[in-house]
């Protein structure tokens, strides 16, 4: 339930997402308490008090314009190298491998929003292995986010307590989890907008 939760509270906002917030919280508020639930119920409380055109804004500034917050995973482990079309090719396979047909939505297949889905849906256990994989780009967009003091802040914070082990304290200590991933470096400066989107994926304003 959390990670269907989150992956809606991640997915552009439009019309059905505002219809959902009641599904939403009663779907959370019959699970047991847990920081995921409790993290996920405050964005919840975001989504019902701020008008539909402020988080179609918000959403577009943070995730489509900003290349510090981006959701794709593999960029914050792979960055604009070979390696990352890698990546790429591991989440298609892992989603063929399902029996199932996997809908993108027109986006790269590390999308989060996508891989959230894919482990509240389809396989839970292939899903949480994903994500304990990529738990440093996790926590790396947690701390962006915090940093612009986003409430999307929450959706992550939710995400990552559901997985093994606290959290780290810093991006230092977020960064030292990358050797179980085997790359050299993690969210590489300077951003290479080649593999990122270079205008919204979504009009401004759009419902």
């Amino acid at each position: 339930m959390t990670r269907q939760v989150s992956s809606w509270c991640l997915s552009y906002p439009d019309d059905q997402l505002i219809d959902r917030i009641s599904l939403l919280r009663r779907a959370l508020c019959e699970q047991p308490d847990h920081p995921s639930i409790r993290e996920l119920l405050t964005f919840v409380d975001h989504l019902e008090s701020t008008p539909l055109p402020t988080l179609v804004d918000d959403y577009v500034d943070t995730f489509d314009l900003s290349r510090k917050h981006t959701l794709y995973l593999s960029y914050w482990t792979d960055g604009d190298t070979r390696r990352r079309g890698a990546a790429l090719g591991e989440f298609k396979a892992l989603y063929r491998s399902s029996g199932f047909v996997v809908d993108l939505h027109g986006e790269l297949p590390d999308h989060l929003p996508i891989v959230l889905e894919f482990a509240a849906r389809v396989d839970a256990d292939a899903g949480q292995a994903v994500l304990e994989k990529y738990r440093p780009a996790l926590e790396l967009i947690r701390f962006a986010l915090r940093d612009r003091r986003s409430p999307y802040t929450a959706v992550l914070t939710a995400i990552c307590s559901t997985l093994p082990g606290e959290s780290p304290v810093d991006r230092q200590a977020a960064r030292a989890m990358t050797p179980a991933l085997g790359v050299e470096a993690v969210g590489l400066e300077p951003y290479d907008s080649r593999l990122l989107p270079l205008t919204a994926t979504h009009a401004r304003g759009e419902a």
